[in-house]
């Protein structure tokens, strides 16, 4: 019997040659596909190029459809949802979890959807709906509905009874949530305590009141900062009075995480998180083009502060060889204050308190990295070209530069977001120009001043 690495293997060689059409070939890549978990068959789909994706998600049992959809990638799913039609995506999502039924309906036209709800039973539609009220990538839209609540003067042994008439606990139960006759949380009965405990007692003598219940308009983010500051598997999320509305479960959670990492790391190199290793050229193209022309725009005017000086330059032709380190040391070390101050705002560790000493942390680094590095392209320079001149020149550029890189680095994540503003997506760009320029800027004014 072959191991599941094998048969991923063994199927993303069969699925990536011309011969997927072949009869005996599809038999073969039927039960291969098949006979993968749901997260399996869907990478095995993300990973195939564009024409091959159709003839895999055709091959996938109608059975697994619902999960393996779940599990694509939000793009792909909706190009693979377009193409279905209303009893089709009410059937796939039979048996689906309502937040994962309702990240599907968030995908389709608002026409579509009343269709879909109407096809399902009353109480999956009302648990549907109750998700749907919520933005997608708040605590509401993450959360599920599936919760198992007893009240507080209930003892142990009718607590157990009540969870054996249940064919099974909700998948990652960790806890049942303790609530009033009104649905009003109280707290959480932890099933190691609920085990463990005397039958005859009640639920309130050993329920936990401390827990932290996560308001539904609470963002997915901080939702996920939570869990890892409290190494949660699962929380209860309530409404703004109060009220028990569901729960969200650590696999949500990692799945916000892994979103916001690949939505940081794309952002960074000024590309969409939408971005797909295996988009079509028509979809990548126009998509890298925005931000390349944005990027052409911010040279230009670089070139523009080099043009002013174009005298300068041509009396002293050392000047056009050193420019580019001034510039090239300002972008490194305002990318490096950049990447720090963007991840401590994602980690919710940056603040009006502390934004004070952050500015004046990254100054004195920038002063110190530049007076450093200063003096040994100084040493280099004077060397190299023989003019003490230049080196206190340049010197005295790249000081000026890595503060200024070191400043911007810190304060443009902030302004930017202030603006409403995505820093990760543009903070490099908008970097990039101001180093460049104050480098450009110091350096020919500097030698411009003395060699005149």
């Amino acid at each position: 019997m072959q191991a599941p690495n094998e048969k991923i293997s063994h199927l993303s060689q069969l699925a990536s040659t011309h011969e997927l059409m072949d009869s005996n070939k599809v038999r073969l890549l039927r039960h291969m596909l098949n006979n993968l978990t749901p997260a399996d068959i869907a990478d095995q789909i993300e990973a195939a190029p564009p024409k091959a994706r159709r003839v895999l998600w055709d091959l996938v049992d109608k059975e697994f459809e619902g999960e393996v959809i779940g599990e694509l990638s939000e793009e792909l799913r909706g190009e693979i949802l377009e193409e279905m039609e209303s009893h089709e995506v009410a059937s796939l999502t039979e048996g689906l979890d309502p937040d994962d039924v309702a990240d599907i309906l968030q995908q389709l036209p608002e026409k579509v959807i009343p269709e879909i709800l109407q096809a399902m039973s009353a109480q999956d539609r009302q648990r549907v709906e109750t998700v749907l009220t919520y933005d997608e990538d708040t605590a509401g839209g993450l959360m599920n509905t599936d919760t198992i609540t007893v009240r507080p003067d209930m003892t142990l042994d009718v607590v157990f009874r009540y969870l054996r008439r249940h064919d099974e606990l909700p998948e990652i139960t960790d806890s049942i949530f303790v609530v009033t006759r009104d649905d009003v949380f109280l707290g959480s009965l932890p099933l190691g305590k609920l085990l463990t405990s005397s039958p005859n007692i009640t639920v309130r003598e050993i329920m936990v009141t401390e827990v932290e219940a996560i308001p539904a308009d609470m963002a997915d983010s901080e939702v996920a900062h939570l869990f890892e500051k409290h190494n949660w598997v699962s929380a209860p999320v309530v409404s703004n009075t109060k009220q028990l509305l569901g729960r969200v479960t650590i696999d949500d959670v990692v799945d916000v995480i892994i979103e916001d990492a690949d939505h940081s790391l794309l952002s960074l190199a000024g590309l969409s998180d939408e971005e797909e290793t295996f988009a079509s050229i028509g979809r990548t193209t126009p998509r890298r083009a925005i931000w390349l022309g944005v990027n052409l725009m911010t040279a230009i005017l670089a070139s523009a502060v080099i043009n002013i000086f174009e005298a300068t330059i041509d009396k002293v032709v050392a000047l056009a060889i050193l420019m580019p380190i001034v510039a090239s040391m300002g972008g490194v070390a305002g990318s490096q204050t950049l990447t720090v101050v963007i991840r401590g705002m994602a980690l919710g560790q940056i603040s009006r308190s502390n934004l004070g000493w952050l500015l004046s942390k990254e100054f004195a680094v920038g002063a110190l990295n530049g007076m450093l590095w200063a003096l040994i392209m100084g040493c280099v320079a004077a060397l190299w070209f023989q003019d003490p001149l230049i080196a206190v020149i340049i010197a005295s550029a790249m000081v000026i530069n890595l503060i200024a890189a070191a400043i911007a680095g810190a304060a443009l994540p902030v302004i930017l977001k202030a603006c409403r503003i995505d820093p990760a997506l543009a903070g490099s760009v908008a970097l990039t120009t101001i180093t460049d320029v104050v480098g450009f800027l110091s350096f020919l004014g500097l030698a411009t001043l003395f060699y005149a």
